[in-house]
């Protein structure tokens, strides 16, 4: 196992659900520590210029009841800047998104080290947590954190984010990435059908074949 692929056993993964005002709302969180010091990893997840570096463009009224948009993904109103610890956002995407938040927390351990934790809420379509599970966002998350790693150790994915995620090793980062959201499912309280049944729709999804 590549030392980039390693990096899918230094998250820690739950899965849970929430009541929200628009009803019954699903909830993953990750959690990983980084060697940096809080504010390098609050400037890396506010600045601009920075956040495009390791995750996608962002362009908006990056300031507290601003807009943000992801350039090609979500967008939506900062609700929510504690500097240096607190950032919450609304996550919207798609014509008719929904209730979606995303909340980052993180927490010094020490001079040089930080814990990272991020946790999305959504209310999810039945039919779509039905098939894919806690997958479908937190494949992508997993994603992010190693992106966020990279970038705050002075490194980068070879060859670029999007030829990387067609290389065997992005295909194998994923793969592992699906397998251990159904392993954080089945934690939750999901039958072991219902966690492989989404584990292999995630990883069809993500790793198509050929």
């Amino acid at each position: 196992m590549s030392e980039i692929v390693d990096q899918i056993n230094h998250i820690h993964r739950e899965v849970g659900t929430r009541e929200v005002p628009e009803g019954e709302a699903r909830t993953i969180l990750v959690r990983r520590t980084y060697d940096a010091a809080i504010k390098d990893v609050w400037d890396a997840c506010t600045d601009p210029e920075r956040i495009g570096r390791w995750f996608l463009p962002v362009s908006g009224d990056l300031k507290l009841g601003g807009h943000y948009q992801l350039e090609g993904n979500a967008g939506g109103e900062i609700l929510r800047c504690e500097p240096p610890r607190l950032l919450a956002v609304s996550w919207l995407f798609g014509e008719n998104p929904g209730f979606s938040e995303v909340e980052v927390r993180l927490t010094a351990e020490g001079e040089e080290r930080t814990v990272f934790e991020l946790e999305h809420v959504a209310v999810v379509p039945p039919e779509m947590w039905d098939q894919f599970g806690p997958g479908a966002v937190g494949v992508g998350w997993d994603g992010g954190l190693l992106g966020l790693g990279l970038y705050l150790s002075g490194g980068e994915l070879p060859a670029g984010p999007e030829a990387w995620q067609t290389s065997a090793e992005g295909r194998e980062f994923m793969t592992r990435s699906s397998e251990a959201w159904g392993v954080a499912y089945a934690a939750s309280g999901a039958s072991a059908d219902v966690a492989a049944a989404a584990v292999r729709a995630t990883t069809e999804f993500y790793v198509p074949e050929g």
